[in-house]
């Protein structure tokens, strides 16, 4: 444990799912002690089924239109998740704290023209020189700005644009990796005392055909949109991408305090690490890295947020793994409820575990019949995800006073 001017805690939460739109909506929906229903498209991109965006009235958060329409629905919601966590933390319409304030992002590609896609498989069906098609189609169809939108590090450029979060920026890539090494950084800044505050998070949303053929040339993607996530041998059904954008806003407690700021929960410990997974080194890699987190073995106390991606064989030893190490903690799944959101699935399990730690009352079960009810509020928190090919990260969170 660090000393306590360089204790980092979380004071803003920026979350919007599948099941809702910022705080409030999940708190009233998760701290009810039933499972809520999981709200899923299993039509739309059939067989697969995906957890979609929910409505949002973008102008909430973006209010100018021009600035709306210059980004895709990835940097949307990033933008809208960041405004909905400083609005959370206090910050907001703090222009000097803004100025200040480091941001950390983690982004995948951007959004593809998917009707331009077809145009050039379809064509190069009746065409052999395709190397020349291409060109003609590069330079003719595609509009201009949406090279905009893929460009990954305008998120955060957006959120500068849009919020004035104006201090140091960073934009990681690398899947959950880059998620799990957002939070690890912004958290070692303000340990270490190079930060005071900042504002980390990602975007993700599921209803992407690029991405889903990603997947499914993994042989990934779940097919049946009747079955639950959890087979009865502990192996998972597949991956049903889910839609997130998750922010928060990290401080040091020092910060925090000086401005009266509500804590949610002190993030004690993010550790990381990558490499190969045979012959149980996986496992072996997991347990080292609780170990660093100072990761007991925990009690009912203890709420563990599981970012198991659906990977059959993966996930059923992830699930393996915190079963022995936290045999007593209730697990929380994040995918059979939210759906996998790739790199805003470690952000979106913190996310989760804030409103747990900062709730009177015990976070509902995320699968019926599956998840252990937990006998009171949380004191701590386990966050783990491990990448779907590869990178793994485990946090490790307080209640505070």
């Amino acid at each position: 444990m660090t000393d306590r001017r360089h204790q980092v805690v979380v004071t803003g939460v920026g979350l919007v799912t599948s099941l809702g739109v910022g705080r409030q909506a999940h708190s009233d929906a998760l701290m009810t002690g039933a499972t809520p229903a999981p709200r899923t498209d299993s039509e739309s991109f059939a067989p697969y089924t995906v957890h979609p965006l929910p409505e949002i009235d973008w102008s909430a958060q973006i209010p100018r239109r021009g600035d709306q329409r210059q980004m895709e629905n990835w940097q949307r919601l990033g933008v809208y998740a960041a405004g909905l966590a400083l609005d959370d933390a206090g910050l907001k319409q703090d222009l000097d704290a803004c100025a200040s304030m480091d941001m950390i992002v983690a982004a995948g590609g951007g959004e593809r023209d998917i009707a331009v896609d077809t145009l050039i498989i379809e064509e190069s069906r009746k065409r052999n020189d395709r190397e020349q098609l291409l060109n003609e189609k590069l330079t003719t169809e595609l509009r201009p700005t949406l090279f905009l939108a893929q460009l990954s590090n305008l998120l955060a450029g957006n959120i500068s644009i849009v919020h004035k979060v104006t201090g140091s920026s960073r934009t990681l890539m690398g899947e959950e990796g880059a998620g799990i090494s957002a939070v690890e950084t912004a958290h070692a800044r303000i340990a270490a005392g190079q930060s005071t505050h900042c504002l980390v998070g990602g975007a993700f949303i599921a209803e992407r055909l690029d991405i889903l053929v990603l997947i499914e040339a993994l042989q990934g993607l779940g097919k049946s949109s009747g079955q639950p996530f959890w087979n009865s041998d502990g192996s998972a059904n597949g991956v049903n991408l889910g839609t997130s954008g998750a922010f928060l806003v990290l401080e040091s407690l020092d910060h925090a305090t000086a401005r009266g700021a509500h804590v949610y929960a002190r993030l004690d410990a993010v550790v990381a690490d990558r490499g190969p997974r045979d012959q149980g080194r996986l496992e072996q890699r997991l347990g080292r890295l609780a170990d660093d987190a100072g990761a007991p073995e925990a009690g009912a106390e203890t709420i563990v947020f599981s970012g198991a991606t659906g990977f059959p064989d993966l996930s059923a030893r992830e699930r393996a793994f915190l079963s022995a190490r936290f045999p007593e903690a209730p697990q929380r799944t994040l995918s059979a409820l939210f759906g996998h959101s790739v790199e805003a699935q470690f952000p979106t399990a913190l996310a989760l575990a804030c409103l747990a730690l900062d709730a009177d009352a015990p976070m509902s079960p995320f699968v019926e019949g599956e998840d252990a009810v937990a006998p009171a509020a949380a004191a701590s928190a386990i966050v783990t995800t491990i990448g779907h090919a590869r990178g793994e990260g485990i946090a490790r969170l307080t209640r505070m006073p």
